[in-house]
């Protein structure tokens, strides 16, 4: 029985070394933006800096999550009943599709103040983060 020539080993990599990622500026990616009310934006900045500065910022979860469910009902309506109104697409679908969304916004808004209900410190205080660098 012929013997097959070994197989050199492959060669093993050097281990990789950790490499600092910088965070490219908001504008080299691509995103969607939707515009919100000033008074909400107002809201939302008082929510985040009050919790931000909050030693316990666990007292302010139903806050945060008011503002959460605030900030995607505007998005959702944003981008979803303002181009069905602009398209005019008559008054039984929009009243279909709002009966629509109204149960979904129900059903996410209980689901956001679930989550966010559970949080501690350094995950609401991330939350914040997220928020404000989509608010910029």
């Amino acid at each position: 029985m012929p013997t097959s020539p070994k197989r050199p080993d492959k060669p093993t990599a050097p281990p990789r070394a950790k490499r600092l990622v910088k965070a490219s500026p908001p504008s080299a990616k691509p995103f969607l933006r939707f515009y919100h009310s000033e008074s909400l934006r107002a809201k939302t900045l008082a929510v985040l800096t009050t919790l931000e500065k909050a030693k316990d910022s666990t007292q302010h979860r139903n806050a945060l999550a008011d503002i959460v469910v605030e900030l995607t009902d505007s998005g959702m309506d944003y981008y979803f009943m303002r181009p069905l109104k602009l398209a005019k697409v008559g008054f039984f679908v929009e009243q279909s599709a709002n009966l629509g969304l109204g149960a979904t916004k129900r059903v996410f808004g209980s689901v956001i103040r679930n989550i966010i209900g559970r949080m501690d410190n350094p995950q609401l205080r991330s939350v914040c983060s997220s928020i404000r660098q989509m608010m910029k």
